[in-house]
């Protein structure tokens, strides 16, 4: 259970779900020829869930005096795993999940594509060792790179079976892609700051330069408030836009009850949140609409194909 704790197992199968739920709840509905066999994409989603899970124990093993402070009983590097074998964790995860990106590029023919996943275990090493410091980087790079997680789905399995034939549709798939990776980028940094307000106090004696460490807890969350109105207002001009016009009832009913819903909720709480508790709810409330919001596309995909028969 230790492992499974270091690595994050929770975001990991969050991460797995999502892309799974894309390609299986979405770009196959659709009746099209994707670029990768279904056993190449569960390689995809094992590539990337192991480099996201190194991620996650390099940046613990870089945590360690700032996790006995801001989570004195839930450290695991140097209490019940050595930093050696955290390290050896860390290559192993790392170095199978870029191998296997390696592998993927090829298959599709485009092995310039592999440096995607050397570049983001690049990122994810230079963060645990240094842009998390940086005022608002961290939090920047952290969210750009599960926006990546999305698009990478459209890299290798739409991008390459596309022809002149089928660009039209092709291009559209890929767009709706990057609606939902802005609006994973969207939560996930507004929660990356959240995550920062729980840490705040570990943060400052480490003399970290994070958005509450700088600001304070009072100023991060007015400004939270505000930032979160750009979901909020995504989501309301899509709802208006898209599914109220194509008469999905039943997807407009499920985005405002699961999606809108909470955001809101989210918006008015953290106006006042104060405590570690405060900022520890608001947290998994965003992990819960992330969560959501990735779902709402199977919801919207079933929604158009029985409004259409």
């Amino acid at each position: 259970m230790n492992l499974l704790n270091l690595i994050r197992y929770k975001n990991v199968l969050m991460l797995a779900f999502m892309q799974l739920v894309f390609r299986y709840g979405f770009l196959k509905l659709q009746k099209i020829d994707l670029a990768l066999a279904d056993w190449q994409y569960v390689l995809l989603v094992l590539s990337s869930i192991l480099i996201m899970a190194g991620g996650y124990v390099i940046n613990d093993i870089f945590d360690q005096s700032t996790d006995s402070i801001n989570k004195p009983n839930k450290g695991i590097v140097g209490k019940f795993i050595s930093e050696a074998k955290a390290y050896n964790i860390y290559a192993f995860l790392t170095i199978s999940g870029v191998a296997i990106g390696f592998y993927l590029a090829n298959v599709i023919m485009r092995p310039n594509f592999a440096a995607i996943f050397v570049f983001i275990a690049a990122t994810l090493y230079i963060y645990a060792t240094s842009l998390k410091q940086m005022l608002l980087i961290g939090n920047i790079v952290v969210a750009l790179l599960l926006s990546v997680s999305v698009l990478i789905i459209g890299i290798f399995d739409i991008f390459p079976a596309t022809d002149r034939a089928n660009q039209k549709i092709m291009g559209s798939l890929f767009s709706i892609l990057l609606d939902y990776a802005i609006f994973a980028f969207l939560i996930n940094f507004l929660r990356e700051i959240v995550k920062d307000l729980e840490d705040s106090e570990g943060d400052s004696k480490q003399g970290m330069r994070t958005l509450a460490v700088v600001l304070g807890s009072k100023k991060t969350g007015k400004l939270l408030f505000l930032i979160s109105f750009a979901p909020i207002l995504a989501l309301l001009y899509y709802t208006n836009s898209y599914l109220i016009p194509n008469h999905l009832i039943p997807a407009t009913i499920y985005s405002l009850l699961f999606v809108l819903g909470p955001l809101l909720y989210f918006s008015i709480k953290i106006w006042n949140a104060q405590s570690k508790t405060d900022f520890t709810h608001l947290s998994k409330l965003l992990k819960w609409i992330l969560f959501f919001g990735i779902l709402s596309i199977l919801v919207i995909t079933l929604n158009i194909q029985n409004h259409a028969s």
